[in-house]
């Protein structure tokens, strides 16, 4: 197995767990998020997908630009996270904007690991292949498991369910049900659907992440 990666500065350089700097964005309430079953709201004014690849470090900077936030990307093995990343071109943008995003790897023998992340987390993207059936149940319980931690009892969480473009795909309220997101009365959650590869419904997730880690400043 390959040790854990976090993606912070340059996509190209990963790093073994960085030190944590403190959080500059205190949080308060928590509450019930909506479902968003699909990538089909009209993007944002001046947004084009045919020039997704090259407008959304622009984008992300927009969202992200205002303040410090801390934004914890994990899920599964081969869920599309590094996809996403990439796809985002964080490794471009994240040392002009004080964003700290980290992908965390996650094959099974390094998930104990992902608490050393928790620490002054705002924001948590848990990464879902919406395509594989036989793993979601463990995908629902290693969420579970990490939204149990006492460092995360704040954070916002934001579902990617991935792979949507795979014709077997589950669809956003099928994993919604899945991963028991409605049984979280105490936090704020949203599950967008998504294609990593060809960047569907990426800024939509974003745009609601980073609104909400806004209001809870």
């Amino acid at each position: 197995l390959y040790p854990p990666i976090a993606v912070a500065s340059s996509l190209s350089h990963p790093i073994p767990f960085p030190p944590i700097p403190p959080s500059l964005s205190p949080r308060s309430n928590l509450g019930q998020g909506p479902v968003h079953p699909s990538p089909d709201p009209p993007p944002p004014s001046g947004f084009s997908k045919n020039k997704m690849g090259l407008s959304f470090t622009k984008l992300f900077s927009r969202l992200f630009a205002k303040k410090e936030m801390r934004i914890l990307m994990v899920g599964l093995d081969a869920a599309g996270k590094t996809t996403i990343l990439y796809k985002l071109k964080l490794g471009e943008i994240v040392t002009t904007i004080p964003t700290i995003v980290w992908d965390v790897g996650g094959q099974d023998k390094i998930r104990p690991l992902w608490r050393h992340y928790f620490q002054n987390t705002q924001g948590l993207i848990f990464v879902v292949d919406s395509n594989d059936r036989d793993r979601v149940v463990e995908a629902r319980d290693e969420l579970h498991r990490m939204l149990n931690e006492d460092e995360l009892r704040d954070a916002v969480l934001l579902v990617f369910a991935n792979k949507q473009d795979l014709p077997n795909a589950m669809n956003a309220a099928e994993i919604t049900d899945k991963l028991g997101l409605h049984s979280l009365r105490q936090r704020h959650w949203y599950i967008q659907s998504t294609c990593a590869t060809s960047g569907e419904g990426l800024y939509e997730g974003l745009d609601w992440l980073s609104n909400n880690i806004a209001n809870k400043a």
